[in-house]
């Protein structure tokens, strides 16, 4: 029990330290009750290595010390493709929330009320407390966003800031900008759903066949060949299985560059 005790260690000291938000998001409502978030549990730095070491270590226990090696890349490309799902996710959450904060800001601001208690308004019916946060000063001071503009919420906030600033200086309505900025952010949501649906059968497809190969040493193992002590015990054998699971992962990686570079467009 010692080695296990070990790694687990090992892990959490490897674990990034999330705020209190991603711990919350550390499992997430199911039918049954609750279950864990493979998305949240890989978003950060340490995430791609406590699957590495997670994965190695059992391996260790179990097999030789190239599949060890093995199991641990493979953990760790897990890791990185989770954390790339899970901040995908969390761009299309930030940008939901900041639709529906908009929707309110223009609906106040239509109906006359100063902008303050529009901001407030607003502020108050964006359901991401991480998105509210950034929202504040933008409706407030007129300020952009101070980290990088990466994503679309970030972007539209800095073109909220500065219809902030130009009402504030002139006095004219924000109510046609914020309505432009939010019909754009949602037609872009579209847009986004549209290509994930229609890359989701390569996807698929993908999935697939990255799992034929083990399916094939259950095969081989069913009719009594024993493929795995041929890949494990034999130089043959070894040097197959390396470079198998070196174009195995090179298959996926390509697959998932192709699939991100059709979502982008």
């Amino acid at each position: 029990m010692s080695p296990v005790l070990l790694l687990l260690g090992a892990a959490l000291l490897t674990w990034p330290s999330g705020a209190a938000a991603r711990s919350r998001r550390l499992t997430v409502p199911g039918r049954g009750g609750v279950r864990p978030d493979l998305r949240a549990l890989a978003g950060g730095p340490g995430g791609p290595w406590a699957f590495a070491l997670a994965g190695g270590g059992a391996a260790a226990l179990l097999s030789t010390p190239v599949v060890a090696a093995l199991a641990a890349g493979c953990g760790a490309v897990a890791g990185r493709a989770l954390r790339a799902r899970g901040r995908t996710a969390a761009a299309d959450r930030r940008t939901r929330a900041l639709v529906e904060a908009l929707g309110v800001l223009a609906a106040e601001v239509r109906a006359g009320r100063p902008l303050r208690e529009a901001a407030e308004a607003a502020v108050g019916g964006c359901p991401d407390p991480g998105t509210a946060r950034a929202l504040e000063p933008v409706l407030r001071l007129g300020a952009p966003p101070a980290g990088p503009a990466d994503d679309e919420s970030s972007r539209a906030l800095v073109r909220i800031a500065a219809a902030v600033r130009l009402s504030t200086r002139t006095g004219c309505s924000l109510a046609g900008v914020v309505t432009a900025v939010e019909d754009d952010l949602r037609a872009r949501l579209r847009a986004g759903e549209e290509l994930r649906s229609a890359v989701a059968g390569p996807r698929a497809s993908a999935t697939v066949l990255a799992g034929l190969p083990l399916l094939g040493l259950l095969m081989g193992s069913g009719v009594g060949a024993d493929p795995w002590r041929v890949l494990t015990t034999t130089a043959a054998g070894t040097a197959l299985l390396v470079l198998g699971v070196a174009l195995e992962l090179a298959g996926l990686t390509w697959s998932a560059r192709l699939v991100r570079q059709a979502v982008a467009r």
